[in-house]
């Protein structure tokens, strides 16, 4: 089974393909999405999605996990996040991929058993699950990691055979 974690992002998307076979998951690929800022608004939109689905069209997942939005700090960037959401949720339904979405607090608690638990503790349980020696410096990248082992841990069949 191959899962594709997004940590969604206007100005940077965390990208990570986990392969999944006998209970243990195995990173594949993972990168940060950036989007120029030099570009008018949708074209930086559109430069998310072509990349995402070069993405999609090489690791070919079965299902996509994508960090849900229900609080955000900053009232100035959820607009952009909120619209990066939506183009990798476009490109599921495109291409008839099922989606999990899951709330940090959920990541978290599944990562650490703790709902309230700092980014660092996220990191070094995502780092010892993938067994990765040298962690990527970006957060988006490593959040988009620790979405798709929070999907995988709680994956059942039904999640990914859905009909559209």
């Amino acid at each position: 089974m191959i899962i594709l974690g997004i940590d969604p992002g206007f100005g940077r998307m965390g990208s990570a393909v986990l392969k999944k076979e006998k209970g243990k998951e195995e990173l594949i690929y993972s990168h940060c999405l950036v989007s120029d800022k030099k570009l008018f608004h949708e074209k930086r939109l559109l430069s998310l999605g072509e990349k995402l689905e070069k993405i999609i069209k090489k690791y070919k997942p079965d299902i996509i996990a994508i960090e849900k939005l229900f609080f955000f700090k900053n009232h100035k960037t959820i607009i952009g996040v909120a619209e990066a959401r939506g183009v990798v949720l476009y490109l599921a339904g495109l291409k008839n991929i099922p989606v999990k979405e899951f709330t940090p607090l959920e990541i978290k608690m599944a990562l650490t058993g703790y709902g309230r638990a700092e980014k660092i503790q996220v990191q070094k349980m995502v780092k010892a699950i993938l067994n990765i020696e040298k962690m990527p410096k970006s957060d988006d990248e490593i959040d988009a990691m620790a979405i798709a082992v929070t999907c995988s841990s709680g994956l059942k069949k039904k999640d990914i055979h859905r009909n559209f």
